[in-house]
């Protein structure tokens, strides 16, 4: 088998992590693949009882010697067959989740879709009836992969996922607030996770802006609270695993739920997976 890919950074989709692979291109010990998001552990064309790994090292040059190989692909942390996968593959891999507030990725991927005409109900009706679109489909549908709006945000069930199948100390938890507001804090936390020297400082990265489109809904208080009420029994599962808080949404009330030196102990990651 050729060099293996050893870090995967799996999400959150809309939560920072074409920035963060701006970040990763610029340092000279990881190996840059050909695009972005390979999308290979998410393939449900491959066949996975003998998969083609071949296929996957194809995206890396192969004379790339000592550097570290890495996959940015948001939708494996979503997709539930991925990170299965990616740990029958390379059980020793590292992987980096970014997570952003609920609510903001939600709508996020809304523009994303709509903007691209691969949905074309407003935002309101998309989280709403829109969501029959999901019922009765096969699990692996293209369905799946696009409007599914309010599933993506059910970070507790991802991550209780990721914890069952890797040690807690190959994965890093980190919020896309602290990326885009703290980038350099941020890359020197991801630097060090990776064993590796620290990131050039080329400055913030906004690698992916909202086009400026006359969408044809913006997001009321009543879509704010029907996100945070589909999210919240998970949410407080996400916050005890990780302890991290990124949600703005104060009726979440996962701030006054969970002590600050709990919190902090959590988002340590020396908590047993």
């Amino acid at each position: 088998m050729n060099k293996l890919v050893n870090v995967f950074v799996c999400g959150t989709q809309k939560g920072g992590t074409t920035s963060l692979y701006a970040h990763f291109a610029e340092h000279p010990q990881l190996s840059n693949p050909s695009q972005k998001e390979i999308h290979f552990f998410d393939n449900e064309e491959i066949d996975w009882t003998s998969p083609n790994y071949e296929y996957l090292h194809s995206f890396f040059n192969a004379d790339d010697g000592p550097t570290i190989r890495y996959d940015v692909t948001p939708i494996y942390m979503f997709w539930p067959p991925s990170l299965e996968r990616i740990a029958r593959y390379n059980p020793r891999a590292k992987l980096i989740f970014l997570f952003r507030d609920p609510f903001e990725r939600a709508f996020s991927h809304w523009c994303m879709e709509w903007a691209r005409n691969w949905d074309t109900l407003p935002f309101a009706e998309a989280i709403r009836d829109g969501r029959q679109r999901l019922v009765s489909i096969p699990p692996n549908s293209r369905e799946h992969r696009v409007y599914t709006y309010l599933e993506r945000c059910l970070y507790g069930e991802q991550v209780a996922r990721a914890l069952a199948l890797f040690p807690r100390k190959q994965l890093l938890f980190i919020r896309s607030k602290d990326l885009h507001d703290n980038y350099k804090e941020t890359l020197t936390k991801i630097s060090q996770f990776l064993g590796i020297s620290p990131f050039p400082d080329a400055g913030p990265k906004r690698e992916f802006l909202r086009p400026k489109l006359a969408f044809p809904s913006e997001p009321t208080s009543e879509d704010r609270k029907l996100v945070a009420d589909f999210v919240r029994e998970d949410y407080r599962r996400f916050v005890s695993l990780t302890g991290l808080v990124v949600a703005d949404d104060q009726s979440l009330a996962v701030r006054r739920t969970w002590p600050r030196r709990l919190l902090s102990y959590l988002a340590s990651n020396r908590v047993p997976g």
